[in-house]
């Protein structure tokens, strides 16, 4: 298992964007991209904050590749939702050893997590499965982290706001 090479990823993002720069093709081809580049993956996508949600600490199941996933996760609970409480990166060898994982897919043993903004308030987070125990590496963190402000720089998400 090779690390993925993330600034071609980040390039591909870059030129799908150019054509259509609103965030919902943007996060669709994103997470394509990722369950494509990345090996021994189950599941890699979005939950976005719900604009619904009056207190906005909850998410919302997005774009994804993979099985069916949890639709709704409140901030605080699960990797997904410790992500975006605390605007952190989580990076978790075994879920197993995770307090309060959510296990959408019994398969998954770890998973990475990374917070997604728009200037100053994070949006969403990019969650990415794997059936493997300690899938991912402090590269896939900081390729995936970069890969993240790409699409920061390249989506419009002005629809999403107000």
């Amino acid at each position: 298992m090779g690390i993925p090479d993330y600034q071609l990823l980040c390039a591909q993002l870059r030129s799908l964007a150019e054509e259509e720069p609103d965030w919902l093709p943007v996060l669709a081809n994103a997470s394509a991209l990722v369950m494509d580049a990345l090996d021994d993956l189950n599941w890699a996508g979005f939950y976005l904050v719900d604009q619904k949600d009056p207190a906005g600490r909850s998410l919302v199941l997005g774009p994804f590749q993979g099985k069916v996933a949890c639709v709704r996760i409140a901030f605080g609970r699960g990797v997904c939702g410790t992500a975006a409480a605390l605007d952190k990166t989580q990076l978790v060898p075994n879920v197993h050893e995770f307090a309060g994982h959510i296990a959408c897919d019994s398969a998954s043993q770890s998973e990475i997590v990374v917070p997604l903004h728009t200037p100053g308030t994070v949006i969403g987070v990019l969650d990415i499965d794997s059936p493997l125990l300690a899938r991912f590496s402090e590269a896939d963190k900081e390729g995936l982290e970069a890969f993240v402000r790409t699409i920061e720089e390249v989506a419009d998400f002005s629809s999403r706001r107000g």
